[in-house]
C-alpha cells in the first residue's frame, strides 16, 4: 500500500481489546485523537495504558502470545489490515520510549538518521544533513549539539538522549507520535524542555502521550482519558474529553478521585 503521510494525521481506535495468553488486559477501549493535538491517557499503573500505547504503532504484536480485537484508524485505514506493511505503520505512527533509548556508540547525527533504515525511508546523501538540523531543531536540541554532530550519543545527558530520541523520531516524518511516560526519569528542568517541545511539536504532529504526573497532563495536552482497571477487571476507558473539564468538572466520580490524588 501506498502512503501519502503529509495527508494523515487523525488517529482512532475503535473497541480495541488486548490480551497477553489468557489474560484480558483491555476491554473495548475506543478513542479519538484529534489531528495535530495531545491527547494525554492517565490512570494508575497496570490498567493498560502503555499496553493501549503500543498498540497503537503495533508493537503490542511482538509480544509472544499476545492479541488483540479492534482496529486502530489513520487517515481511514486500519493499520492491521493486511495491505499496511509494519515498516508504514512504525514511519507513520512513531515511539518515544520512558527511557532514553539512543543508540549509544553511534554518532548524534547518526543517531537522527537511524531510524530512515530501520523504517525503509528513502532520503538522498546530499538532504541528510538538512534533514538531520530540522529534526534536532524541532526537537529542542540543534543549538546544544550543532557543534559536535560526530560525537556518540551516549554522551548526551539524560534530558539530551531523550530530545535525541524524539529527534530520531522525527527524522521520519511521522504524522503520530507516541510517547510513553517521556520525562518519568528526567529531572525537572530536562523535564520543562521536553514539555516545552511537546507544546511546539503539536501543530504538525499528533501526540499521545502516557504520564502519571496530573500537573504534566493538564500542562501539556488538550485531551485526556482516563484508564482504570478495577478490581482485577480488564483496564477501559472511564471517560476522555477536554482536559480542562476531565480536570475540573468530570462526569464520572472516580475521574475526580484520580485527578486529585485521591487514589492511583
Amino acid at each position: 500500500m501506498t502512503l501519502t503521510l503529509e495527508a494523515v494525521a487523525e488517529l482512532e481506535a475503535r473497541s480495541v481489546s488486548a490480551w497477553f495468553g489468557d489474560r484480558k488486559v483491555l476491554d473495548q477501549v475506543s478513542l479519538m485523537v484529534p489531528a495535530g493535538t495531545v491527547t494525554a491517557l492517565i490512570g494508575p499503573s497496570g490498567c493498560g495504558k502503555s499496553t493501549f500505547l503500543r498498540i497503537l504503532n503495533r508493537m503490542h504484536e511482538l509480544v509472544p502470545g499476545a492479541t488483540l480485537a479492534g482496529s486502530v484508524m489513520l487517515g481511514g485505514s486500519d493499520i492491521y489490515d493486511p495491505t499496511w506493511k509494519l515498516t508504514e505503520a512504525r514511519r507513520a505512527i512513531g515511539m518515544v520510549f520512558q527511557k532514553p533509548n539512543p543508540f549509544p556508540a553511534m554518532s548524534i547525527y547518526d543517531n537522527v538518521v537511524a531510524g530512515l533504515k530501520l523504517t525503509g525511508t528513502k532520503v538522498r546523501r546530499a538532504d541528510r544533513d538538512g534533514l538531520v538540523e530540522s529534526s534536532l531543531v524541532k526537537a529542542g536540541l540543534w543549538k546544544e549539539v550543532r557543534d559536535r554532530l560526530r560525537q556518540p550519543g551516549g554522551a548526551l545527558s539524560g534530558g539530551q538522549q531523550q530530545r535525541l530520541c524524539i529527534a530520531r523520531a522525527l527524522a521520519v516524518q511521522p504524522r503520530v507520535l507516541l510517547m510513553d511516560e517521556p520525562c518519568s526519569a528526567l529531572d525537572p528542568t530536562s523535564t520543562r524542555r521536553i514539555e516545552q517541545t511537546i507544546a511546539e511539536l503539536a501543530a504538525e504532529v499528533t501526540i499521545v502521550i502516557v504520564t502519571h504526573n496530573m500537573q504534566q497532563a493538564a500542562r501539556v495536552s488538550q485531551q485526556c482519558a482516563f484508564f482504570l482497571a478495577e478490581e482485577g477487571a480488564p483496564g477501559a476507558i472511564v471517560e476522555a474529553g477536554p482536559t480542562q473539564l476531565i480536570f475540573s468538572t468530570p462526569e464520572d466520580p472516580r475521574t475526580l478521585d484520580y485527578v486529585n490524588g485521591r487514589f492511583g
